[in-house]
């Protein structure tokens, strides 16, 4: 049984200071004892971080309309190409009725205009960096050769940034061994000035992607302040299933904020100009959470349905913030949540759901079904694991009847790697957990915080490994490049959620679990990480090279 928790704090209600601090504040718990203490925290609520109240009035829930992010069309489509530009810049937008709200955004929109891509047909984005950082782009969940990944310090300088001279002088080529940031020297970075091509070849299976700053040590202020997008890759054999499609087709960013006196995107960041001291004040170091939840950048909203099927794909966008949704009628009935997809693509069967978890970073696409209920209905997602004003996440209103010649086959794919555990070449275990890193508090893998420098694990294109990962308090793990699947979780077989093709993996408080992939596609240095930005930020990540 779950104890009560503090949807503020994120923490078991009764617990004393100290031991708030040894998990969220000070992180000296973990630190002093190791995994050993995993067992006892094995019963704390999935929710690692401190929230942040709002300080303007909120409006109440289920009024805004549910915007739907632009689609980014083509500069070109020459020569088999698809090329984007997006301007990365400072922009102000209505997010709380009758606020303005200063962001940093792609395209000037929060979220970044979404991109529509076909399996196979590869496509080129260029950035162009107009705000006053350096950045940096990845594409999570890309299928992307190492130069167009996004590694952490492969900057983008914004066009007169005070150290470009000194950078440029310092390396040949673009190579520069410093990138800036906590004193660290990268001898492979790779800088460029005001513009970068990114290149995605997209020969993977269609999916919900998204792309996001992933500049080293100031990730999580970056997505805070706006810097995410989608991006939906596609082909014929999905468009052939008849699934919902069209208007009945809804990309939803799920993400929390909350806003400061002057309605501003407040965070407690220790630099609030992003350009030196990274980090953030010590009652957030586990995770930063607002009390605002936004659906595609709206608070609270609501859509207008058909009685019908609708696909939702399903992406948790927060830093630090776990959900658990569940869709519920005004007159108490719970509606199934049919999962057909994962982090990377179509499951080989649909798995029916009531309550459906979901971690930063992870998505899932799932299927409702409207048509059973009257017109006027309404329906809304809730978070199980929320409380007062986060226990709502937004509602649909079933406006008409309609016809649907939409279904669910029972049979989604019959491409998923078929992976066994004698495949593997090699076991490798990791820890995911609290600890002292330069001198302060951070979050460390296998006991050492990230440096672009070392090696961490090195592997050979092909290979096929089992990994077995084991956390204090609540890590969402990602993969840069290859997609996982979840083999076993505290040596049990994993959840149904756990279905599919996976890039991301929640790890819940002392649990283990063992994944499977195959590490081919790409040689080159890509990461893996948790995907608590909080956490990433601040030292959670490790290098992979492909050899």
């Amino acid at each position: 049984m779950r104890e009560p928790y503090d949807d503020r704090t994120g923490h078991a209600r009764g617990m004393t200071r100290r031991q708030v601090l040894g998990i969220g504040g000070a992180l000296g718990l973990m630190a002093a004892t190791g995994l050993s203490a995993s067992a006892a925290l094995s019963r704390r609520p999935p929710i690692t971080g401190a929230e942040l109240r709002s300080a303007v009035p909120l409006p109440p829930a289920f009024q805004v309309p549910l915007p739907l992010p632009s689609v980014l069309a083509p500069v070109s489509t020459e020569g088999g190409v698809d090329r984007y530009e997006i301007t990365q810049r400072e922009s102000t937008a209505e997010i709380l009725p009758g606020v303005r709200t200063p962001l940093w955004t792609y395209e000037g929109t929060f979220p970044g205009p979404t991109i529509e891509s076909r399996r196979g047909r590869p496509i080129t984005v260029t950035h162009r960096n107009d705000l006053p950082v350096p950045t940096v782009v990845h594409l999570h969940g890309g299928r992307t050769p190492a130069a167009s990944d996004g590694y952490p310090t492969d900057l983008v300088l914004p066009e007169g940034w005070p150290d470009a001279a000194h950078l440029r002088r310092t390396g040949e080529g673009g190579h520069g061994p410093e990138h800036g940031m906590h004193g660290m020297r990268d001898p492979r970075a790779v800088l460029t000035e005001l513009t970068r091509d990114y290149t995605f070849p997209l020969d993977q299976r269609p999916a919900l992607l998204w792309y996001h700053d992933h500049r080293m040590d100031f990730t999580a202020p970056a997505i805070w302040r706006g810097l995410a997008g989608l991006q939906i890759v596609r082909d014929d054999a999905e468009d052939s299933l008849g699934l919902p499609a069209g208007r009945r087709e809804l990309p939803l960013m799920i993400a929390d904020r909350a806003f400061a006196a002057d309605g501003s995107l407040d965070y407690p960041a220790l630099d609030p100009t992003l350009r030196e001291r990274p980090g953030v004040r010590g009652s957030y170091l586990a995770g930063v959470l607002g009390d605002v939840i936004l659906v595609n950048g709206a608070p609270w909203p609501v859509h207008e349905v058909d009685a019908a099927r609708y696909r939702l794909r399903l992406l948790n966008a927060s830093n630090a913030r776990h959900y658990e949704f569940e869709a519920v009628s005004d007159d108490g009935r719970r509606l199934d949540l049919v999962q057909i997809g994962a982090d990377q693509g179509l499951l080989a069967a649909p798995v029916t759901h009531r309550r459906l978890p979901i971690a930063p970073a992870e998505r899932y696409d799932v299927i409702i079904d409207f048509s059973h209920l009257p017109v006027g209905s309404r329906v809304r997602v809730v978070n199980r694991l929320g409380s007062g004003r986060t226990r709502d996440v937004m509602a649909f209103r079933v406006v008409r009847k309609a016809a649907d010649d939409s279904r669910i086959p029972r049979t989604l794919s019959n491409e998923l790697p078929a992976w066994r555990r004698s495949d593997a070449v090699r076991v490798r275990d990791f820890s995911f957990r609290a600890g002292r890193m330069r001198g302060g508090h951070g979050w460390l893998i296998g006991g050492l915080p990230f440096d672009p420098t070392r090696s961490d694990v090195t592997v050979s294109l092909g290979d096929v490994e089992v990994w077995r990962l084991i956390a204090d308090v609540h890590h969402p793990v990602h993969l840069h490049l290859v997609g996982f699947q979840v083999l076993s979780r505290g040596g049990r077989p994993p959840l149904p959620h756990d279905a599919g093709l996976k890039d991301t993996i929640s790890l819940r408080p002392g649990e283990s679990a063992e994944i499977i992939t195959r590490f081919d596609g790409y040689r080159g240095r890509y990461l893996f990480h948790c995907h608590n930005a909080e956490h990433e930020d601040m030292g959670m990540m490790a290098n992979l090279e492909i050899i």
